[in-house]
């Protein structure tokens, strides 16, 4: 039954938790605020009619001017490690949780982004920028599309007026969805004020809200190691997902790590063009501390901060540590599953990880387009070879390496046509690119959301031949080899 917004059933869980873990204030709309998208899949999962969308209402919700009716609007306290280094006291510093709704198929809170400051702000002004906001807007739908795990986008708001970064631009809010924002960093914050009364009810909270299961755990302590058990398995599922398509987060922060194993808070993020091993998205990153193949190690190393703020509970630390040992081969074979589908294989066998590793030393030293040149496979299982090793600097090697993998697949037993179509619904056609948000950015800033209205539609369905799409299938053009993406937003 879909609903008007005012007759949204909600809940407001994680504002009936103790008045420590958050400050109560209303947000602060930009001036003149105006709707410039608002995504109709994402109103469907909290059951909202998609005509509400477009009434003035939604747009007060939206932009802040009114609170979610029945809403309990509040900014929440978090810590943190910051590229590796202890940050302390972060929070919400620019983001505003307005409610949990009730949803046909679960509960969705809904959080505004760029919605003014809060106690949590620190030096910030509360607000975040048009073209930071776009790309948060299109990243979580893409990754939807993709089937991995992530907050979504309900709307995105802007408005003319003036916010400083490097340079002057516009205001603009994201109204965000998830089952929850709680983060790793939630727990070290209490961990660290050696506050374990709000830690064990945080813990209690998260158990029972999204890990009931974890409760029936056996042993003193069981519920504890069996959570961090599944948020360690969930993040290990995050990090092969990533690494399979090419995405790179490029700010891994412990408080940008969702319990519930979520893609969080995109900000420098990048899905790579060139492929490089040690791609590094995030222009602010000078060390490489996220770089696109350090990203399943750091995914552990935030683990560990986590388990660390667990152990202020009593558990054993060499319990906590036999619990995040599992990480390494959970990783392992959730990313062999997933590079085995991308190369056609209908299981995994030994020998098939020299296989992946030498494609993609190929793919480096080539910087061969990551999407195009998985895609370009099921080509070559239909005879076109040369659309996969034309990708290469080296065609001789990439035909070597085919011929290893047509052994393989000849060992497997699949027609070709089958195995074709399968890689086909693994291997996207489609994915967000730098220069593809940064055209939707540009049109953005004139007020034009038809290119954010484009790419949703493409981006999906990302597997699918799509009509008229060949320009959001192209290589990057070379003007976007000069785009830069760093953490000011």
């Amino acid at each position: 039954m879909l609903r008007k917004l005012e007759d949204l059933a909600l809940d407001n869980s994680f504002a009936a938790l103790p008045a420590d873990f958050y400050t109560r204030l209303p947000a602060q709309a930009p001036q003149a605020p105006r709707l410039l998208h608002a995504n109709a899949a994402a109103a469907a999962l909290i059951g909202l009619d998609p005509a509400q969308l477009q009434s003035e209402a939604f747009l007060a919700v939206a932009s802040g001017q009114q609170p979610l009716p029945g809403g309990d609007t509040l900014a929440a306290v978090y810590s943190g490690h910051q590229f590796g280094v202890w940050a302390g006291q972060l929070g919400d510093g620019r983001a505003h949780l307005l409610g949990e709704v009730r949803g046909p198929q679960g509960n969705w809170e809904l959080q505004l982004k760029g919605a003014g400051r809060t106690p949590y702000s620190r030096m910030g002004d509360g607000r975040a920028v048009l073209r930071s906001s776009v790309r948060e807007y299109l990243a979580s739908e893409a990754m939807h599309g993709l089937g991995i795990p992530t907050t979504r986008a309900l709307s995105l708001v802007t408005s003319q007026e003036p916010v400083m970064r490097e340079t002057r631009e516009t205001a603009a809010i994201v109204l965000r969805m998830a089952p929850s924002f709680v983060r790793f960093g939630s727990f070290e914050h209490w961990a660290s004020l050696r506050r374990t009364d709000h830690l064990r009810t945080l813990v209690d909270y998260v158990i029972d809200r999204f890990y009931p299961e974890c409760r029936d755990a056996a042993g003193e302590h069981g519920d504890v190691l069996a959570l961090l058990r599944e948020v360690s398995r969930r993040t290990a599922s995050l990090m092969a997902d990533w690494q399979a398509v090419g995405f790179c987060h490029g700010v891994m922060n412990t408080d940008n790590m969702s319990i519930l194993g979520l893609t969080l808070d995109y900000g420098p993020f990048g899905f790579m063009d060139g492929f490089d091993l040690g791609h590094i998205c995030n222009h602010s990153d000078s060390q490489g501390r996220y770089s696109w193949s350090r990203q399943p190690s750091v995914g552990l190393w935030n683990l560990y901060r986590l388990a660390g703020s667990l152990h202020a509970l009593g558990v054993d630390a060499d319990d906590l540590r036999a619990v995040l040992q599992e990480y390494e081969a959970t990783f392992t074979q959730a990313f062999h599953a997933r590079m085995g589908s991308k190369l056609g294989l209908s299981g995994w066998q030994e020998g098939d990880e020299a296989l992946v590793d030498d494609l993609l030393r190929l793919m480096h030293g080539s910087r061969a387009d990551f999407t195009l040149t998985f895609r370009s496979l099921a080509d070559a299982v239909r005879g076109e070879t040369g659309a996969f090793t034309q990708r290469f600097m080296e065609p001789e090697a990439a035909q070597s390496w085919w011929q290893r993998l047509s052994a393989r697949h000849d060992a497997d037993g699949r027609t070709g046509a089958a195995r074709a179509a399968a890689m086909d619904r693994v291997n996207p056609l489609y994915v967000l690119r730098n220069h593809l948000a940064e055209q939707a950015i540009r049109a953005a800033a004139e007020g034009d959301a038809g290119e954010i209205e484009r790419l949703l539609q493409v981006l999906s369905k990302p597997c699918e031949i799509q009509p008229h799409a060949e320009a959001y299938a192209a290589p990057a053009p070379d003007w976007a080899a000069h785009l830069e993406i760093s953490c000011s937003s």
